[in-house]
């Protein structure tokens, strides 16, 4: 199989470079899975590249996406955010990551951590798809689902169950590559931690 087939999704260098080093990888760092839940909820209505792009900004906006930290914001550093143009401004985003980290830091504390809890909703192991075309995979699953009523009831923002598979393909806890893409074998095998990025 050559190296160079990919799931065809990826189209551009930002896309390739992240479908081919962290889509599908499973995370089981909290910081990073408040990462990508924050920026699965900022693509909310844009394109995925849109966030890829600012994705530098938005770690410096949200202190490194340190939960702790970005719980402490005030009204008035919410206000800045707002006329950051490195990110995407738009006020019941920027408040609901906000909000969305002390969800997340009552998430931790009941359960040890987030990865705990989040995995979880998977039993603890990646799903392995078979998909053979992109028009395969879902847009939405019954552990998707369930995990956004959960998120939901528990204060989380821009969780619907549509951005929660997302954020579920980003972290790994299912491998939704196409089985002729050459990373549908390879992302079981690695683990995303933050020293990798």
């Amino acid at each position: 199989m050559s190296p160079q087939r990919r799931c065809t999704w990826a189209r551009t260098p930002l896309g390739i470079a992240y479908h081919d080093t962290e889509w599908g990888v499973p995370v089981h760092d909290d910081a990073i899975l408040f990462e990508f839940l924050t920026l699965e909820g900022a693509q909310a209505g844009l394109s995925w590249e849109t966030i890829l792009k600012k994705r530098d900004a938005y770690r410096d906006a949200f202190v490194g996406f340190d939960p702790v930290r970005v719980a402490r914001f005030t009204p008035a550093r919410i206000e800045r955010l707002l006329r950051n143009p490195g990110i995407v401004r738009n006020r019941l985003k920027i408040n609901s990551t906000v909000g969305n980290a002390r969800a997340f830091l009552a998430v931790q504390h009941e359960f040890g951590g987030f990865d705990a809890y989040v995995w979880g909703f998977v039993g603890g192991a990646p799903r392995v798809n078979r998909w053979g075309t992109l028009q395969q995979v879902p847009a939405r699953t019954p552990e998707s689902d369930a995990l956004s009523r959960d998120l939901l009831g528990r204060g989380f923002k821009f969780v619907g169950s549509t951005i929660c598979y997302a954020f579920m393909q980003a972290v790994g806890m299912v491998n939704d590559h196409t089985i002729d893409c050459f990373r549908y074998r390879h992302v079981g095998k690695n683990r995303y931690t933050r020293a990798a990025v």
